[in-house]
C-alpha cells in the first residue's frame, strides 16, 4: 500500500526586486539603471568593439543623471539609480557600451538607463 502525496505548492515568486537605491541601498532589482548584472558586464566585456569613449558634459547627483560627449560629438543622457553619478566628476573620461547599456568609469561597472 502507498501513502497519498500531499501536494506541496511552489513558493510565491515576486514579479520584480524591490529597489533600494531612492534610500542608499543595495539594489536588488537588475531593470536598466539599477544593479550591473554579471551576464550584462561579461557581454559587455566579451565585445570590446563596442565601446565609446566619452567624456563626463554635466553630473546631478540628487537625480543620478549623468550626460556624456561622445568624441564623435552625440551628447547621451544617462541614469543610473547603483551610484555612478557619486563616483564621477564633470570633465571624468569615462566609456559606454550602448548595446548592453553599461557605463564604464575607471574600473568600476555601471548599469545605465540611456534616454
Amino acid at each position: 500500500m502507498s501513502s497519498p502525496q500531499t501536494h506541496i505548492p511552489p513558493f510565491s515568486v515576486r514579479e520584480r526586486a524591490a529597489c533600494m537605491c531612492s534610500v542608499g541601498g543595495s539594489c536588488s532589482s537588475f531593470a536598466p539603471g539599477h544593479a550591473l548584472h554579471l551576464i550584462q558586464a561579461r557581454l559587455a566585456s566579451a565585445t570590446p568593439s563596442e565601446w565609446s569613449d566619452a567624456f563626463v558634459e554635466s553630473v546631478d547627483r540628487t537625480s543620478g543623471e549623468i550626460v556624456v560627449r561622445t568624441f564623435d560629438g552625440e551628447a547621451i543622457r544617462l541614469w543610473s539609480g547603483a551610484g555612478a553619478a557619486v563616483v564621477v566628476e564633470s570633465g571624468a573620461p569615462v566609456a559606454l557600451h550602448a548595446r548592453y547599456d553599461v557605463l564604464a568609469v575607471g574600473r568600476e561597472r555601471f548599469n545605465v538607463l540611456t534616454g
